[in-house]
């Protein structure tokens, strides 16, 4: 449950651009969490790495049931292995499909599909498994692990060099194995004996005939997590380094790319004994494990903010350091981009971050096992007043509720627009902790709902109406 008394859990720093960055806790109770998603609506679903998905409700708090189960399944030899990735399929609210990267028994990788109980929408069928792919792992690191669909409906998976040090058998530079790379699958068009298909363009086989056709974009030494910008598409990649350099890879969807892996590190030459293959993509920025003084290892993305409640942070990409502790924060500047740090945060162990289905960025920890909010501390008080109301169900099919209770602003308005800005409905009479909003006026489709309170502060949040 959100701790509202205590407020903050704060990081804070200064940066050079004017910003203070700031975390409070959201929920607490998880175990050893790796991975963070939404389905299209108000609650987070929350991956372990010993094989199980919590939800997090709207509200912070668990339910007493995992939403799923495998742990019979997945390794628990710890480290880099066990259940890595989530991501719910683009039409899950309809077909219940979502899926899972996971290192099973054996120390390989396994990309699976599962579907939600017919019964219940907090429990998934345990018994539903669909094996897409099974991919053999020389070694128990880089392992990659990350799954998310991309706005043309395809599956991206992301796939380590597959360990030891320094890619010995140089497997990120070749295109008949999946080991460096980023995979692109069709779940919905299966075909030549498979539980997919092959995207009909795009993959990096069209340019490079021979290549494995699953393959997408290859030169990568472990991208334990990677996600889609989701105002402009962009894919960025944090790409775990080798002995100095931790990189963050930003691009448009396009085809034919090589991030550079083993021949760089980073920018700069790691091993090209083996020459890398064709034009290289060079990442948009770099940091050194003594980067602001505090000894790092591993980055960890990243999203970039694109939600309402906290605008000055808008554009901003955040990432974490799983060694120091800190979280690293990337800012556009003309054509170049600069990082800052916060101070460490200990006890963390940042693995993972999340986007909630109104843009807000989260982010936990393998060792506390506690889900943040990440917040601008500039916010007035007013200000995050506003961004305690919680709007529930979302999506909502006759009804959702404004919940106040955690708030002392005084809302004057709530006004209801749909997807292009056209005004819909306003609504003024509430009572002091809540409002319930009928929505059987409205058809299907996506809105915005606007808060308005006393002093004229304002707050957006989308809704989605079934």
């Amino acid at each position: 449950m959100k701790k509202i008394a205590s407020m903050f859990a704060y990081l804070f720093c200064v940066y050079s651009f004017g910003q203070e960055i700031g975390i409070e806790t959201f929920a607490t109770g998880l175990n050893k969490p790796v991975n963070i998603k939404n389905a299209g609506d108000d609650r987070l679903f929350v991956a372990e790495r010993d094989g199980t998905i919590e939800i997090v409700n709207a509200d912070g708090s668990l339910n007493n049931t995992h939403f799923l189960d495998i742990n019979t399944l997945v390794s628990n030899n710890g480290g880099e292995q066990g259940l890595l990735g989530l991501a719910f399929h683009p039409n899950y609210a309809t077909n219940g499909y979502f899926y899972v990267n996971y290192i099973d028994n054996s120390g390989n990788s396994v990309i699976s599909r599962f579907t939600r109980s017919s019964s219940d929408s907090n429990l998934a069928d345990p018994t539903s498994e669909l094996v897409l792919l099974n991919v053999t792992q020389p070694y128990a690191n880089h392992n990659g692990g990350d799954l998310a669909f991309g706005t043309d409906g395809y599956l991206y998976i992301s796939f380590g060099d597959g360990g030891s040090a320094g890619d010995p058998e140089n497997r990120a530079q070749n295109p008949n194995t999946f080991l460096g790379k980023l995979l692109r699958i069709d779940v919905d068009n299966p075909s030549n004996g498979n539980n997919y298909g092959i995207p009909t363009t795009g993959n990096y086989f069209e340019n490079h005939p021979g290549a494995a056709e699953e393959i997408w974009a290859i030169g990568l030494r472990n991208p334990w997590k990677f996600s889609f910008d989701s105002q402009t598409q962009d894919l960025w990649i944090a790409d775990v380094g080798q002995n100095i350099y931790e990189e963050i890879d930003m691009v448009t969807p396009t085809s034919d790319l090589n991030f550079g892996w083993r021949c760089y590190e980073g920018n700069t030459t790691y091993d090209t004994s083996v020459p890398c293959n064709g034009d290289l993509t060079y990442p948009i920025a770099t940091y050194t494990h003594t980067s602001s003084g505090n000894y790092k290892c591993s980055i960890t993305g990243g999203y970039r903010y694109r939600g309402t409640a906290q605008p000055s942070l808008n554009g901003l990409y955040f990432f974490a350091d799983f060694c120091s502790n800190e979280i690293g924060v990337l800012k556009q500047n003309g054509s170049n981009w600069d990082i800052t740090f916060t101070q460490q945060y200990t006890g963390n162990g940042w693995t993972t971050f999340g986007e909630d289905i109104n843009g807000e960025v989260y982010i936990a920890g393998l060792d506390s096992g506690t889900l943040y909010r990440i917040i601008d501390t500039n916010l007035s008080v007013d200000d995050y007043d506003l961004s305690q109301i919680k709007m529930y169900p979302n999506p909502a099919k006759d009804q959702f509720t404004l919940d106040f209770g955690h708030t002392s602003a005084t809302i004057a308005s709530v006004d209801i627009f749909n997807f292009q800005g056209q005004f819909i409905k306003t609504i003024t009479t509430f009572d002091e902790l809540s409002a319930t909003i009928s929505t059987k006026f409205m058809s299907s489709g996506v809105y915005w709902v606007e808060i308005t309170t006393t002093n004229g502060k304002k707050r957006m949040n989308k809704l989605v109406k079934n």
